[in-house]
C-alpha cells in the first residue's frame, strides 16, 4: 500500500515538472530576469550669452528643450547682469528643472558669466572648480543625479578658444580629469561641453583612456563630411565639431547622437552661433568589479 502511494506521488511530481508554464508566467519570469538598462539623455549647447538678439533666440531654444525633455542640459557661455536675469535660471524656470551655475566672477558681481547644468532630477551633489591657467577664467562644473535608481555624474566645461591654444587646453584637461577623480565617487560619469577642439585633437587625448566620444562612436565617418556634422553654426564659422559628450568607458553605451538647433527661424534668427548636440545613452549594468558590461 505504501509502495503504491509512493509510486503515485512520484508520477504526479513528474507530470507536474513536465507541464509547461502559462505564457504569462514565462513572460513575467523573463521580464524579471532581463530588466532593461536605464537610458539617460543629455543636451549640450553653447548659448552665445546675450549676443545676437537673445530675446528672439530664446523661444526656439526653449521649444526644442521642451520637446526633447532631456535628463540633463549642459550650457556654456551663460550670462546674467543688471538688465538680464541669469539665462540658465530663465531656462530652468520655464522647463521646471533645477540648475547649478559656475563662474569665475565674484558671487556678488552684478555681471556673471560661466557654465550651467540643468536637470529634471533631484541634485544629489554638486561642485565646481577653476581650471588652470587661472587667467583664462575657465571652470568645470559637476552635479550627481539619480536616473533609474542609479547615481550618475554629469560634468560640464568650456575650454580655451584660440586655435593656437592647444597647450592651454591640455592643461585644462589635466585639471578637469583631476576634478573628476576627486568628485566622481563610485558613480559613472558623463562629460559634456564646448572643448574648442575636435575630439581627435592632441590636447584632448588624455580623455581617451577613460572616456569615449558618443558622436564618434555612432558616426565613425563624420570626418568625411564636416559640414553635415559641424557643431559650429555654418552661418558664423567654417565647419568643425568642437562640442562633445564623452562617456565613461564600460559604464555607458551610446544609443543616439544628433545635431539639433541647426536651423534659423522664419525671420532668419539662429538659436546660437553653435548648434546643439543631443545624445541618448544606455546606462550599463555594473559588473561585480564596478564597471559596466555590454
Amino acid at each position: 500500500m505504501r509502495a503504491s502511494i509512493a509510486i503515485r506521488m512520484a508520477l504526479y511530481l513528474l507530470a507536474l515538472a513536465l507541464t509547461p508554464l502559462p505564457m504569462n508566467a514565462v513572460a513575467h519570469e523573463t521580464n524579471r530576469e532581463k530588466k532593461p538598462d536605464p537610458e539617460i539623455s543629455l543636451v549640450t549647447l553653447n548659448l552665445y550669452h546675450d549676443k545676437a538678439q537673445w530675446p528672439k533666440r530664446l523661444p526656439a531654444i526653449l521649444a526644442e528643450l521642451k520637446r526633447l525633455r532631456p535628463d540633463a542640459i549642459a550650457l556654456q557661455e551663460v550670462i546674467g547682469h543688471e538688465r538680464l536675469p541669469n539665462q540658465a535660471k530663465t531656462l530652468a524656470d520655464a522647463l521646471g528643472y533645477e540648475y547649478v551655475f559656475s563662474s569665475t566672477d565674484p558671487a556678488d558681481s552684478p555681471r556673471r558669466y560661466g557654465n550651467a547644468i540643468l536637470t529634471r532630477h533631484p541634485i544629489l551633489a554638486q561642485d565646481w572648480t577653476r581650471l588652470e591657467p587661472l587667467d583664462d577664467s575657465r571652470t568645470a562644473l559637476h552635479v550627481r543625479i539619480a536616473v533609474g535608481g542609479r547615481a550618475v555624474n554629469i560634468y560640464n566645461t568650456h575650454l580655451h578658444w584660440t586655435d593656437s591654444g592647444g597647450a592651454i587646453r591640455r592643461e585644462q584637461v589635466e585639471g578637469l580629469l583631476a576634478f573628476i577623480a576627486r568628485t566622481r565617487k563610485d558613480a559613472p560619469s558623463v562629460l559634456a561641453g564646448d572643448f574648442n577642439a575636435a575630439s581627435s585633437a592632441p590636447e584632448l587625448q588624455a580623455l581617451a583612456a577613460g572616456f569615449e566620444d558618443a558622436y564618434d562612436a555612432l558616426h565613425p565617418d563624420a570626418d568625411a563630411d564636416p559640414k553635415a556634422h559641424s557643431t559650429l553654426n555654418l552661418a558664423y564659422f567654417a565647419p568643425k565639431r568642437i562640442d562633445h559628450v564623452f562617456l565613461q568607458r564600460g559604464a555607458f553605451s551610446p544609443a543616439a547622437a544628433t545635431i539639433i538647433l541647426n536651423r534659423a527661424d522664419s525671420e532668419g534668427v539662429w538659436p546660437s552661433d553653435h548648434y546643439g548636440l543631443h545624445v541618448r545613452l544606455r546606462l550599463l549594468t555594473p559588473r561585480a568589479g564596478g564597471e559596466g558590461q555590454r
